[in-house]
């Protein structure tokens, strides 16, 4: 049950990590909305975290300490430039709308997930209170 409680918590986590890069590029490119021949940047990791719980459902076991240990997948998310073309005479693909919207949806993404690992927290506080009783 702990072993399965720290295995979300670490997910969740690299999901945090992916949320947080992601608040910081849409930051930026709102920073850079009047900079010419600036091309937005996008973050993709989601992928990544479906080839985690994938992973996850193959039971491994460790035989030795020089092996890698499971759940220690290398977790990147990749930041790519959108090279699509631009409206705009400068070649700046910014649009500040966009760039709003998607900050709402990551804020929303970001907020979901620490709301779950407080809860996977609260869980294991529960069992440890109630399991003393």
């Amino acid at each position: 049950m702990i072993n399965k409680a720290f295995s979300n918590i670490d997910f969740y986590k690299k999901a945090v990590d992916g949320t947080w890069l992601r608040h910081q590029t849409i930051s930026q490119n709102i920073a850079n909305v009047n900079t010419p021949e600036y091309k937005r940047k996008v973050v993709s990791f989601e992928d990544q975290l479906k080839d985690a719980i994938g992973r996850n459902k193959v039971a491994l076991k460790r035989t030795n300490e020089k092996h890698i240990a499971k759940g220690s997948s290398q977790f990147s998310p990749k930041v790519l430039e959108d090279k699509s073309t631009s409206y705009r005479i400068d070649g700046n693909n910014v649009n500040i709308d966009t760039e709003s919207a998607e900050l709402a949806k990551n804020d929303i993404m970001y907020n979901a997930m620490i709301n779950q690992i407080v809860n996977e927290f609260d869980k294991i506080k529960n069992v440890i209170t109630e399991g003393s009783k």
